[in-house]
């Protein structure tokens, strides 16, 4: 998936979605939003090991923000299943 494709699936905080910093877009498809969560998670290991490896705080502090990312997207995807 390319940049274009992502910023389709997740919708970041704006005025009429304050309860959740990340979601799906309406139409998108729960396991295209399932296939994103789980690219950001393997970004989020190796942000993990180079950060630990080379010492980079920032990259920890990256690798937080972007599980966050994911896994409000598996439960804004399991949510859209269930209904």
């Amino acid at each position: 998936m390319g940049p274009a494709r992502h910023s389709r699936i997740i919708r970041g905080l704006n005025n009429d979605n304050r309860r959740h910093p990340s979601r799906i877009e309406p139409g998108i498809p729960c396991r295209d939003a399932r296939e994103q969560s789980s690219e950001l998670m393997g970004n989020v290991r190796e942000l993990t090991i180079t950060g630990l490896m080379d010492e980079k705080p920032m990259m920890i502090w990256a690798a937080h923000y972007l599980s966050a990312m994911a896994k409000a997207l598996m439960d804004d995807a399991e949510l859209g299943m269930k209904q």
